[in-house]
């Protein structure tokens, strides 16, 4: 049967309340597990990811998984550079909170994840992208909400490290030169879950009502 001839699927009201669920407890997890998901759910996860839309259908996203204890390490210490400097950049109390927040999952997570975009892939013929070459990275911004929707499904924890030297995660990635960082992932089985955001629970940011992010012109 093709893709045409296929039924179209509907997502009744149980599955939407479901799909709601899945956002409100999809979080950034810093705290996991050492027991790593199997290889084969991994790369499942990855294949999941890999239906995100994607300007022109380029499929920009690279995903390395970063398994070598030194190419780890190389990353670890570039978190904590930045850690550091953006420690400094805080003053009295709340320098004291951030110096209390754990901002990843570096050192317990099983599964390190690096996320690039091909700046200018051939795929896709450069179809929307002339005007807007961002949404290049853009897409790939979008098979990581893929990828972090999925990974909760399964039951397993996905963190953006953000803080972090593009650059140096790049060369410990042995990436190539027109791909650039998006997102650094660690990945496992979380300690704990909760609907509540980390940050939120720790005091240092409240989230806000959508409406107020709502516009009309």
């Amino acid at each position: 049967m093709s893709e045409a001839e296929r039924e179209t699927p509907v997502f009744d009201a149980d599955f939407r309340a479901r799909f709601e669920t899945l956002l409100a407890w999809r979080r950034d997890v810093r705290r996991f597990r050492r027991d790593p998901p199997p290889e084969d759910l991994v790369e499942h996860l990855l294949t999941l990811a890999a239906r995100a839309p994607s300007v022109g259908l380029s499929e920009p996203w690279r995903f390395v998984l970063v398994e070598s204890a030194d190419r780890r390490a190389a990353v670890r210490a570039s978190f904590q550079r930045c850690n550091e400097a953006a420690l400094a950049g805080y003053e009295g109390e709340k320098a004291k909170l951030y110096a209390g927040l754990k901002l990843s999952g570096l050192e317990d997570a099983p599964v390190h994840l690096a996320v690039f975009a091909e700046e200018d892939p051939d795929q896709g013929a450069g179809l929307g992208r002339q005007t807007m070459p961002e949404t290049v990275r853009y897409s790939v911004v979008s098979a990581i909400q893929t990828l972090w929707l999925a990974a909760r499904a399964h039951g397993v924890g996905l963190g953006w490290v953000s803080i972090l030297e593009p650059e140096a995660v790049a060369r410990a990635c042995n990436a190539a030169a027109d791909w650039i960082l998006i997102g650094y992932l660690c990945l496992g089985y979380p300690e704990r879950e909760s609907e509540t955001p980390e940050l939120q629970q720790a005091g240092w940011e409240e989230r806000r009502a959508a409406a107020a992010r709502i516009f009309r012109v």
